[in-house]
């Protein structure tokens, strides 16, 4: 209706509303061109008559031009030419072009039509292009680091209290990353003065970690001169002390034992099955040394290059352990009983390997029961049965143990059947058969070992119950509306990780800053307010807190979160 409109070059964004009081019966097809000749704030209330004589009134209402860029590119376009008609030139012309009589009435027309046009004005939309740092925070030691200032260049610079990330301190001082760069170049004079320090300090940063070593043991008798304010040495002691550590323990003392008495006696009596049963202690020896390194290296702190901890330790250890299990255990007592079944030998006498295979079955039982223990223990702390722990690997080291020990006692007694078989028929294909069903017996534990804790590895979700009952209290929440994409993954240890898409009620979030503000203070701001840059302002004051308020109440949730659910380690709200 308004081709001014349309295809001017406008910099603002205006909304037009046409409220039409009245429908003419007839249109005319085209419309004078009425939009030159517009300015800037003004006001025009323009009354024209239409070619085919029917009596319209076109109300402008008020327009406003506003801009933040302080400049007039956001003003009223230009005419088209320098001698476009104005305004008042096309009123006149059509005031002309048909003369209306005040006691004549239009024919086809009933009632006037007011049309009227509200354009209403927002503010520009500021580029910001694909970098834009002039408003990022930065830490103290990430200005010092990055711009090699001291704390003295720092002192200097305006201060800023944010939220800390971290729940044993609220707050944290940080600064303008505009105010340190300006600071960078007023210490070192010149970009690239800067950068040649920052070369420089890289290259001693080399060089130091060339001498980590060196540095490490210097590091320690440091500590011992002043002492250890973190005493990590006996937490490790601790956990052999108890748990799967003790197990662990037990077990390695136990089939180290096994191991001597199970070589000696193959030795006097050249037994394929106690070649394979000596063997089987051996591997089950080095196994759970390997728990125990396993064990003693996931109680370790996180650090900068492993944030989340070194709990997955445990699941490789075992990992590593069913992988020594099958190719020590299982392979050595296959090719041992296949040689036996290709070139049989005769055995001596098999009385001190059947009392050696007795003391076996004693100590592995009490090495089992020990095992057994602990994972009832564990089970009944998790709300689990026995089965469903052991086939979730809650524990791989104490399930390494437990199934270790279950397969020694069962291939002792399958050792010494075979081994009195050979003793009645004289036929030692028996004593051989007994070895390849002692190595079948170990691969079957290796496999089993192997699928658990690749599947732990792969990074597994804990039981639906518990993930719905997080779900259900963070939907509880009168600041959050929904929950979406909840990923909740076991990361040993009984450690739990959780992350979740959070839709937040943005007016509750107001409302809980709102409460925390001087209300009348806020209406006094509100009636000051008389320009687009004051209310620019304003806006962007509350906004930020707003924003603040929001961040606070991530912090919130995950912090209650944590509290009612101990096992949950790490929290990932992410804002929706």
């Amino acid at each position: 209706m308004f081709p001014s409109l349309a295809h001017r070059p406008w910099h603002v964004f205006c909304r037009v509303s046409l409220q039409h009081r009245a429908p003419l019966s007839h249109r005319s097809a085209r419309f004078p061109q009425l939009g030159y000749g517009w300015q800037s704030g003004g006001i025009h209330n323009l009354w024209f008559s239409l070619p085919d004589c029917r009596v319209a009134s076109l109300g402008l209402g008020k327009v406003q031009y506003y801009s933040t860029s302080g400049n007039s590119k956001d003003g009223p376009p230009k005419s088209a030419s320098d001698d476009a008609p104005s305004a008042e030139k096309v009123l006149s012309g059509a005031a002309k072009a048909t003369p209306v009589s005040s006691d004549s009435t239009p024919q086809g027309l009933t009632k006037a039509e007011t049309i009227q046009v509200k354009v209403r004005a927002v503010l520009k939309k500021r580029e910001y292009g694909s970098k834009y740092t002039k408003n990022n925070f930065i830490t103290a030691v990430r200005a010092m680091n990055e711009f090699c200032l001291k704390p003295s260049d720092l002192e200097q610079l305006r201060k800023i209290r944010r939220r800390s990330p971290h729940d044993d301190t609220e707050a944290f001082t940080v600064f303008l990353r505009s105010d340190v760069e300006a600071k960078a170049l007023d210490v070192w004079g010149s970009p690239e003065a800067l950068a040649r320090e920052r070369n420089l300090r890289k290259e001693e940063e080399r060089e130091y970690q060339e001498n980590i070593f060196r540095n490490q043991q210097l590091l320690k008798e440091y500590k011992d001169f002043w002492g250890n304010t973190k005493p990590r040495s006996g937490k490790r002691g601790g956990t052999f002390l108890q748990g799967p550590g003790k197990v662990v323990m037990v077990a390695i003392c136990i089939n180290g034992l096994n191991f001597f008495f199970k070589l000696l006696a193959w030795v006097y009596t050249g037994s394929a099955s106690m070649f394979s049963e000596a063997i089987h202690s051996l591997a089950d020896t080095c196994n759970q040394a390997l728990l125990a390194l396993g064990i003693s290296q996931s109680v370790r702190n996180p650090d900068a290059g492993h944030p989340y901890g070194f709990s997955n330790m445990r699941y490789i250890a075992s990992l590593i352990s069913g992988v020594g299990i099958f190719m020590m255990g299982a392979g050595l007592s296959w090719y041992h009983g296949i040689m036996g079944l290709l070139h049989p030998e005769p055995i001596e006498s098999l009385l001190w390997a059947y009392c050696i295979l007795a003391g076996s079955l004693v100590s592995e039982g009490a090495t089992l029961l020990v095992a057994v223990n602990e994972i009832k223990r564990s089970a009944r702390q998790n709300g689990l049965s026995f089965y469903e722990y052991v086939m979730q690997s809650r524990d791989p080291s104490t399930n390494v143990v437990l199934l270790e020990d279950a397969a020694a006692v069962l291939g002792v007694i399958l050792a010494a059947g075979c081994m009195g078989l050979t003793s009645l028929t004289g036929n030692p294909h028996f004593d051989s058969l007994g070895s390849l069903g002692v190595g079948t017996l170990l691969g079957a534990v290796s496999a089993f070992l192997i699928y658990t804790n690749t599947e732990a590895l792969l990074g597994r979700s804990i039981q639906a119950e518990r993930v719905q009952k997080l779900t259900e209290f963070l939907e509880n929440d009168p600041a959050v509306r929904a929950i979406h994409d909840v990923k909740a993954t076991d990361m040993g240890l009984s450690k739990v990780r959780f992350k979740a898409e959070v839709d937040f009620d943005g007016r509750v979030v107001t409302r809980s800053y709102l409460e925390k503000q001087d209300i009348d203070q806020i209406l006094n701001d509100i009636q000051q307010v008389k320009t687009p840059e004051e209310l620019e302002n304003f806006m962007l004051k509350h906004g930020e807190n707003i924003i603040d308020t929001l961040g606070a109440e991530v912090d919130r949730l995950e912090k209650e979160l944590k509290q009612r659910n101990p096992e949950v380690r790490h929290v990932d709200l992410e804002i929706l």
